[in-house]
């Protein structure tokens, strides 16, 4: 008998200073910002949402538990590493993703033009087929810390099976 599990995941971040120098890194892609995200790992706000979403597909808890931010081994950490880590630990117990859609929160940057290259980065390291795995963006009609440009929230939404 197939099970199917459905899982939700959201995060914020909020931009670091300018002065801070971080890239802006989104669906493991260095996206063009003036600024990038605050954050112990590369802040990724958009895989950390699908993260949690997997894990809580699972039962597995969420990232904070997996990744805490007090321990030093996570300090810059390249999200779409904690990814694949997260991949191999739903496949150890037997779950594949059945599919993924993950929606930026904000004003700013419009991602219409790396959406793709996002997409085509990370179906791979979750054995999907690019269309199973979808990547859209959404603002607060600048209403809110986003609509004023404060930071970034995103939200996700998976399917795994097992059996």
């Amino acid at each position: 008998m197939t099970v199917f599990r459905v899982g939700q995941g959201f995060d914020v971040h909020r931009f670091a200073a300018p002065e801070e120098g971080r890239p802006l890194v989104l669906m493991g892609c260095e996206i063009p910002h003036d600024r990038g995200l605050a954050g112990h790992s590369d802040a990724d706000v958009m895989l950390h949402a699908l993260m949690d979403a997997l894990l809580g597909a699972a039962g597995l808890g969420d990232i904070g538990q997996h990744f805490p931010d007090t321990d030093p081994a996570y300090k810059g950490a390249d999200s779409a590493q904690l990814l694949e880590r997260v991949m191999g630990d739903l496949s150890e117990r037997g779950w594949r993703v059945v599919n993924a859609d993950v929606c930026l929160i904000g004003e700013r940057p419009k991602i219409g033009l790396h959406r793709l290259r996002m997409r085509d980065l990370i179906a791979p390291l979750m054995g999907l087929p690019p269309d199973a795995l979808n990547v859209k963006a959404t603002t607060t009609e600048k209403l809110g810390f986003t609509g004023r440009g404060e930071g970034l929230a995103a939200q996700a939404a998976v399917l795994i099976e097992r059996g």
